[in-house]
């Protein structure tokens, strides 16, 4: 007759003790995709994310548990904003033992767009990015928005008989947030201070509109990144910030890069 033995006790190796001494200062797992919801413009969206996790591991302790990242992740059951995202994240560092750590999660999101002749509807993709970190006893939540708009070029126009080039751009906008700002509005700091903002879908009337507006509104890609800090600036429930504008330029085989930090 055969017998079962079930070894009982499985050696924890990670816990162990580490004879080296040296702090690793972030440690996780990097590039899972996941699910996760999101608030955005008064309705819950359901999205997948690429989200990194890690923490800060003491030098005498050999491993963190990789598993227990996962773990948290499969936790995440209702939409994630700002408070929440802060109590998570410091059930994630309770969960695996540590005091600081780092969250990130980019991801897509959409916001229905009214076409401004025609009125007729559909949906704009978002690039969006959380990130929560905490040190030194303290926890900063960032939300970024990735934008992309129309620049029309103020030198082209003001030189040229007739016409101005122009072409798409992209302002990415990276805030710490002090208190929640919802996603629609962080893409209306962007919006606002293009040439013209985009739509997937335009019929005749609507092109038209779009091409006069943005002629009428010419901005370099200097005073597109100027105008939106300067929005940012006059924002209480925002602390420092990032904004970051790649114009993908029509007469040239390069990008006009333009950004402005407050830290």
């Amino acid at each position: 007759m055969s017998q079962l033995i079930t070894n009982t006790h499985i050696p924890d190796t990670q816990s162990a003790p580490d004879q080296r001494h040296l702090v690793i200062q972030r440690v996780g797992i990097k590039d899972i995709r996941y699910p996760l919801q999101l608030q955005v413009a008064g309705a819950v969206q359901s999205t997948a994310a690429l989200w990194s996790l890690d923490v800060a591991l003491p030098a005498e302790k050999k491993g963190t548990h990789m598993s227990r990242f996962v773990a948290w992740l499969d936790g995440l059951d209702a939409p994630l904003e700002l408070d929440g995202l802060k109590s998570r994240h410091a059930a994630m560092l309770d969960t695996l033992e540590a005091t600081e750590g780092r969250i990130e999660a980019a991801f897509s999101f959409f916001l229905r767009k009214r076409a401004p002749v025609s009125g007729v509807q559909s949906l704009l993709d978002y690039q969006g990015r959380w990130i929560s970190e905490t040190r030194a006893g303290k926890t900063a939540v960032w939300a970024e928005v990735g934008v992309p708009v129309k620049s029309l070029c103020p030198c082209s126009k003001e030189i040229s008989d007739y016409g101005a080039h122009n072409q798409r751009s992209l302002v990415t906008v990276r805030v710490e947030l002090l208190q929640a700002v919802p996603w629609h509005e962080l893409v209306r700091f962007a919006e606002d201070a293009a040439s013209s903002e985009l739509w997937p879908l335009l019929k005749r009337p609507d092109e038209k509109w779009v091409t006069e507006h943005a002629y009428e509104n010419p901005k370099f890609v200097e005073d597109l990144v100027r105008d939106v800090a300067l929005r940012l600036n006059g924002e209480p429930r925002v602390g420092r910030y990032r904004v970051q504008v790649e114009n993908f330029e029509s007469i040239h085989n390069h990008s006009a890069y333009a950004c402005i930090e407050r830290l």
